[in-house]
């Protein structure tokens, strides 16, 4: 019995040191079972000797508490991807998921530590337009519609030659915002433009740049991220105009609470998070909502910034839609409608809030609202339709259900005297009539929110 008890006991220690993995590399270095290093406590470290949290469980790494990305990109829709470890966050709120559910191979190929560099081809005249690469160690995986390229993976000097493995950053950069089609990669303090049409490679140096660990283009613009601040920056000389570095929490992710000396008018004009709704009054103010916040533009173009939790207590934050009428502001969150009387504060109307099946004769949620002026049909929108409902009746029907023509995803819609501003992420559309934008077959040239519609000067 003790010769079987013992036997036991050594089989079991045996298996517990082949499942946690081998003591150590030929180097000294505590080591797991797929060869990723290990400090002194036994805490994950990446190739460039930073902790990693990959083990971590999605749910609990909340980028509004301050996660260093490890890259970032846009998909072919143009939304951005955010990579950190095992995790990928996709656009500027929500929770990470598994980054293998979207790039299977990943896994399949190579342990996925983390994605060390990522960035999308935008070019009509490379075979590659459309196409995400992603970089981890010395591979590169090139995904178009989250399916794996045919021969990828492949070494990443195969089809980048002279660009060195283990990078840390990599972002397009197409003519003119450089002067050839070209991919900028970031490893330490070496910069390298790759000519996409030559494959020539030439090094360079942005003297007034920190080490970018992740390199993002977004609207035509061109950020390093460095640990939690970012700066703006010119690609072709990596010079950086303005006032930075900034916070990323406060322009890149959707999060209650920002950084306390931080700018916080600019901060919402400014920031690459879409609106969730917009409006005007009758005397011509304008508010714009964003999670926990909002913007006011009054008459005379001012603008001031303020929480909506101390403006509109009872709403607390995250508005799905809002519309003027006669003097009053409707602001529908989930299945609730909640009025206010435009003044200053704002006055909660007794009895609210009520169901909006009840007073708009809809279900909720729904995405946008808009009423123009003088008019009394609230126009609402809800899964890719339009309906109308007359707001001097009750009691109050949806009717005239029409599908929307040139734009399925609508975030929010203003109607003022030049017609009507349509709200889709970072972008909104002009339209000179309802009627043209429900039935329009083109779609108008595209404006960017922060810079033509808040007035952001950067």
């Amino acid at each position: 019995m003790k010769l079987l008890l013992c036997l036991c006991l050594a089989l079991a220690l045996a298996s517990a040191q082949d499942h946690h993995g081998k003591k150590g590399d030929s180097h000294g270095h505590q080591g797991d079972s797929h060869g990723q290093k290990k400090d002194p406590h036994g805490h994950h470290v990446d190739h460039h000797g930073q902790h990693g949290d990959h083990h971590e469980g999605g749910d609990k790494l909340d980028r509004c508490k301050g996660i260093q990305m490890d890259a970032a990109t846009e998909n072919e829709e143009g939304i951005p991807y955010f990579f950190k470890g095992q995790y990928l966050y996709k656009g500027f709120s929500g929770k990470a998921e598994l980054a293998n559910k979207s790039f299977t191979e990943l896994d399949d190929h190579h342990h996925l530590g983390h994605v060390d560099a990522a960035f999308r081809m935008h070019n009509r005249d490379d075979p590659h337009h459309d196409r995400i690469f992603l970089f981890l160690d010395n591979k590169v995986f090139a995904y178009y519609q989250h399916n794996l390229e045919v021969g990828y993976p492949k070494e990443i000097s195969e089809v980048f030659p002279g660009i060195p493995n283990h990078l840390d950053a990599a972002v397009e950069c197409p003519n003119p915002n450089c002067a050839e089609d070209s991919v900028i990669f970031f490893k330490a303090h070496e910069i390298f433009h790759f000519n996409l049409k030559s494959k020539k490679v030439e090094e360079q140096t942005f003297k007034n740049m920190p080490n970018c660990t992740v390199a993002f283009r977004y609207l035509d613009h061109f950020y390093c991220f460095h640990g939690h601040k970012f700066s703006k920056f010119d690609p072709k000389t990596g010079e950086v105009h303005g006032k930075y570095p900034k916070e990323s929490r406060d322009y890149f992710v959707r999060c209650s609470k920002f950084s306390p000396d931080g700018d916080h008018l600019d901060r919402e004009r400014c920031s690459h998070v879409h609106l969730d709704a917009i409006t005007s009054d009758d005397a011509g103010n304008i508010y714009a909502f964003r999670g926990h916040h909002f913007i006011r533009q009054d008459a005379d173009k001012n603008m001031t910034v303020d929480t909506i939790e101390n403006a509109f207590k009872e709403l607390h934050s995250d508005v799905d839609a809002v519309f003027s009428y006669q003097d009053h502001l409707y602001m529908i969150k989930d299945n609730q409608l909640y009025v206010y009387r435009v003044g200053e504060p704002h006055t909660h109307l007794d009895g609210y809030p009520k169901p909006v099946k009840e007073e708009l004769g809809i279900d909720g949620p729904i995405e946008a609202a808009f009423v123009c002026a003088d008019h009394h049909i609230a126009h609402i929108i809800k899964d890719k339709h339009i309906y109308d409902v007359d707001m001097s009746v009750t009691p109050r029907v949806a009717t005239n259900q029409r599908p929307l023509s040139v734009l399925k995803k609508v975030d929010g819609v203003m109607c003022g005297p030049d017609g009507l501003k349509v709200v889709v992420g970072n972008h909104f559309y002009r339209f000179a009539s309802t009627m043209l934008f429900v039935a329009g077959r083109m779609l108008p040239i595209q404006h960017r929110v922060p810079q033509e519609l808040l007035g952001c000067d950067h």
